[in-house]
């Protein structure tokens, strides 16, 4: 299994917090928002003398309901088409693993969700990248550019809509064309949409489940995590027209038993948070976002696209080498006691050296503290060995 780009920095991150410096957090996609209060109280007064095992699908409530929510978003699916998952994660993994056999080929556009490479080593999947530019702000490429990549092996597509780790909102014309090719081709389309709540600037999300005449080839993966902060509950879900899609998935799903008890709980509430607490949200990472991407840009040498979804952007570093450079903030840069930590953009590559000057960077913290680690990371740029813009 590949290692964690996102994660194999903190032992260094853990030693620089022992030095008694303060590390901002940039590196992961762990909101500080707080998880909504309908969830949380769902699980405070939970009544149950035992928690049981649930259905190996999940709970029949739980997919009920998100079947009305999905509905709701003009995404009809029937509650017998969800499968409620260990985490988007595990339903990830799920997807492969009913759909392929080993040595089958998937098309990635990168960089891409470093996650997507181990759970696809696991199921002896080979993953085929299509390029997506910086220049072009991570765009989704053509549909030339996925065919030039089929072969008798391709059997499939992944994207992840807003994009993690870029945060490039794909468009209905883009997922349009894209659905020509699946259609044209027998391919699955594996359709990542946990991030569908974070879409800025007037721009609106369009699912692949609504592509016309592609219902048996998508299959949904989505989350809680993220829409809710409610990482911690691993509770994810599996979608998808496709009923012997579904029925394959479901005899994995038997096999771990069941998903989490009180995450289904809470998850089941968190369907009810008010439109509200999403506005809310909704502002405060434009206003993030905003600062951000003004204050990297604003930094000699740093290129940075302007994300239109999710709460990631990646940004091109003056630096020899992000690794090296995401290393040294750690163990040997501090400003007042102060330091970032960063993910190294080149585990989000198939080839590490594509990514070798930039990192992904989560608008996650509030901006107060956002401020203070743009201000570190513009000191540490100044005095870092390898910067290569003088």
């Amino acid at each position: 299994m590949p290692e964690s780009p996102i994660r194999k920095l903190v032992p260094f991150a853990e030693e620089a917090k022992r030095k008694g410096r303060k590390v901002y957090h940039l590196n992961i996609g762990q909101p500080d928002i707080k998880t909504p209060e309908v969830a949380i109280d769902a699980v405070k007064n939970l009544e149950a003398k035992v928690i049981e095992y649930s259905h190996s699908a999940g709970n029949e409530s739980y997919r009920r309901k998100l079947s009305d929510y999905y509905r709701g978003l003009d995404i009809p699916v029937e509650h017998t088409e969800i499968l409620i998952t260990t985490g988007g994660s595990e339903a990830i993994s799920f997807a492969l693993m009913s759909t392929l056999d080993p040595g089958d080929e998937v098309i990635v556009p990168e960089p891409y969700y470093a996650n997507y490479n181990g759970f696809a080593t696991a199921a002896g999947v080979r993953v085929k990248p299509v390029i997506s530019t910086i220049e072009k702000g991570f765009a989704l490429p053509h549909a030339g550019e996925f065919e030039k990549l089929i072969t008798p092996g391709t059997k499939g597509i992944i994207i992840c809509n807003p994009n993690n780790p870029t945060g490039y909102l794909y468009s209905r014309e883009e997922l349009e064309q894209l659905g020509r090719v699946i259609l044209k081709h027998d391919l699955y389309l594996y359709s990542d949409e946990v991030y569908r709540e974070f879409c800025y600037d007037g721009q609106t999300h369009f699912s692949s489940m609504q592509i016309p005449g592609a219902g048996q080839h998508v299959i949904l993966l989505d989350s809680v995590s993220k829409r809710y902060s409610a990482c911690g509950v691993r509770i994810g879900a599996m979608i998808s027209k496709n009923r012997e899609v579904i029925s394959t998935a479901l005899k994995f799903a038997q096999a771990r038993l069941s998903p989490p008890g009180l995450g289904q709980i809470l998850g089941e509430a968190a369907l009810d948070t008010p439109r509200e607490y999403f506005d809310e949200v909704h502002q405060e990472y434009i206003e993030r976002r905003d600062f951000m991407v003004a204050a990297l840009n604003g930094m000699e040498g740093v290129i940075c696209p302007l994300p239109k979804g999710a709460f990631y952007t990646i940004a091109r570093l003056p630096v020899d080498d992000a690794d090296d450079f995401a290393r040294w903030l750690l163990s040997d840069f501090s400003w007042e006691n102060q330091t970032v930590m960063l993910a190294p953009a080149s585990g989000f590559y198939s080839k590490p050296e594509l990514g070798k000057q930039q990192v992904r960077i989560a608008y996650v913290l509030k901006k107060d503290d956002l401020e203070k680690a743009m201000v570190c990371l513009e000191k540490a740029l100044q005095e870092y060995p390898g910067r290569t813009v003088h």
